[in-house]
């Protein structure tokens, strides 16, 4: 029961943070993208970049501190090699991002998260 609790509040935190992205300009191109390697949350695309998005979700806002660390990033990272060739078909620079959420926050938006 507690998993399904949080899978609810990750798809519901996923919906968010692709409405903002949205708000913001961009068009997400994919949700969920599953590979071999890892998923990754969102992939959207803004003029002449691609950004494969690691969305966290928490109750508290302290907590988004501590919600991404480097393995999750690099698994992130790994899924959107994985893909890239599938989204940034024109050439486009790709950036791996983290959107944190945490309720009566505004989104938390951390543009090349990783950069090994």
């Amino acid at each position: 029961m507690k998993r399904q609790r949080a899978e609810a509040r990750g798809r519901e935190g996923e919906a968010q943070a692709a409405e903002w992205l949205r708000l913001q300009g961009w068009e997400v191109l994919a949700s969920r993208v599953k590979t071999k390697v890892g998923e990754i949350d969102l992939v959207a695309r803004r003029t002449g970049l691609v950004a494969f998005v690691e969305v966290k979700w928490r109750s508290k806002v302290a907590a988004l501190d501590l919600a991404i660390d480097e393995h999750r990033l690099r698994r992130v990272a790994a899924a959107a090699e994985a893909v890239a060739h599938e989204y940034a078909t024109q050439g486009e620079d790709i950036s791996i991002d983290v959107i944190l959420l945490a309720p009566g926050t505004k989104p938390r938006h951390i543009t090349n998260a990783w950069q090994p």
